[in-house]
């Protein structure tokens, strides 16, 4: 395997040729298909095809640069300007920025899926995949030009010996009813949040676990007709936020922070009753930092999902392809594999089922296919045996994708700090939302009245 090593600001990106087989010399008449992406998952998802279809013809050069310090975008961007025989055939874009490259200044690199030959709308009613992921994928011009292989659609992940102490119930059901699931609105969840702290427990570790459900569910994103537009849904974010401190409902926490993760695991400053978040957020971020691997050690085990008071998503990454690529029918099989493909032998029905290692129970995830969802086993020890897909296939409908922009990542953080500038007393509420107007037209080539 030939490595070749790209350094960016906070450490090492790996571009390695990933070829089927045990070390044979890949013959002439393969096709070499260059993927950029930021983490190794894609990349691992291209050889798991290479190994089921060994006779594709396909070896792949992949091309990992982190999103640390904003390093991927930058690389990702030269190389398709560049263009040439270096030029990405595939590449992938995160929610936090994928606008940028669907529907935003680099669109125009992207390559429609039916010009792979792809027949998308068959399909994609075929493999039922959610609007909201469609709906970001789409370009200006109504064309599907990239696609997922995760549903990202929300729900509120709870700890159930909590639920018992407090309501002397643990069932989903009965917990949603608790907090306003379904009601969209947040009077339920912050009764909930009296009830919880009369026993002692903060229902959320911080703000940040409101924000993703507010600011999906908005019914416009920050950019609007080129000018900064705050939706009265994310304005109302200060309240909320307010109410959560000034009420200690929460342990004040930052996410992705220590303290945060601390809550996941039941050691923070007080028992925390759950968060806010996708699929991906039980499996990478909740299982590793819950104290243990098994029911009975840390947390694990004493979780559940139901539904959250309003709908929303958070995160996914879309499959792009490159408009000048010379590779159309290798670039076709391997996006129509991953985004597309709703039948057993598909990557969904793998990554679903945690089958993506022959022999071996991996972590099973929601795809983007709601057929592949229907037909698969969702029960996970995590959630004590709960099947998530119950959940998380109806979230994935609730879930609005029309409310996104190309400046997303940038402006929620500026929000963010804002919010936390009120909420610590720092700033007044209009003191705040004038520093985070000046910072995005100190910042951004945004239009700021």
């Amino acid at each position: 395997m030939k490595k070749k090593l790209i350094a960016t600001a906070l450490g090492l990106a790996m571009a390695v040729t990933m070829c089927a087989g045990t070390g044979s010399v890949a013959m002439a008449e393969e096709t070499v298909l260059n993927v950029y992406a930021f983490t190794d998952e894609v990349p691992n998802m291209i050889q798991k095809y290479i190994d089921t279809h060994p006779d594709c013809g396909i070896t792949i050069n992949s091309t990992i640069i982190a999103t640390t310090d904003g390093a991927y975008q930058p690389a990702l961007d030269q190389a398709l300007a560049a263009g040439g025989e270096d030029a990405p055939d595939i590449y992938c874009a995160e929610a936090a920025f994928v606008l940028k490259y669907t529907q935003g200044d680099a669109a125009g690199y992207a390559m429609p899926y039916e010009d792979l030959g792809i027949d998308v709308a068959a399909e994609l009613e075929a493999a039922d995949i959610a609007q909201y992921s469609v709906d970001i994928g789409t370009n200006p011009d109504g064309k599907v030009v990239g696609l997922g292989y995760q549903a990202t659609g929300g729900a509120f992940i709870y700890r159930r010996s909590i639920a018992q102490d407090v309501w002397g119930t643990d069932d989903p059901a009965e917990i949603s009813a608790k907090i306003g699931g379904g009601s969209g609105s947040w009077d339920q969840f912050f009764a909930a949040a009296e009830e919880l702290k009369a026993k002692g427990y903060g229902i959320v570790s911080g703000d940040g676990d409101l924000w993703h459900a507010v600011e999906n569910s908005s019914d416009t994103g920050w950019i609007v007709d080129g000018k900064l537009n705050i939706d009265p849904k994310r304005e109302a974010f200060m309240d909320l936020s307010m109410q959560l401190k000034e009420n200690d409902y929460h342990n004040d926490t930052q996410d992705w922070q220590d303290a945060w993760f601390a809550d996941m695991k039941g050691e923070g400053a007080k028992g925390i009753f759950g968060f806010f978040g996708p699929a991906w957020l039980i499996n990478y971020t909740m299982a590793p930092n819950c104290g243990g691997e098994a029911v009975g050690e840390g947390t694990y085990g004493d979780w559940a999902v139901c539904e959250s008071p309003i709908g929303f998503f958070w995160g996914g990454t879309w499959l792009l392809a490159n408009k000048d690529t010379q590779k159309v029918d290798a670039v076709k099989q391997i996006i129509d594999w991953i985004t597309l493909d709703c039948s057993e032998t598909g990557l969904q029905y793998y990554w679903a089922n945690g089958t993506m290692v022959d022999g071996e129970q991996g972590t099973k995830d929601c795809v983007a296919s709601g057929t592949v969802m229907a037909m698969s086993n969702g029960e996970v020890d995590f959630l004590g045996g709960q099947n998530m897909f119950d959940v998380f296939v109806p979230a994935n409908a609730f879930a609005n994708g029309k409310n996104c922009t190309q400046y997303d990542e940038t402006i929620n953080q500026y929000w963010r700090d804002a919010v936390r500038e009120y909420t610590a007393g720092n700033l007044s509420k209009e003191d705040a939302i004038a520093a985070f107007k000046q910072n995005v037209a100190d910042n951004l080539d945004v239009i700021v009245e």
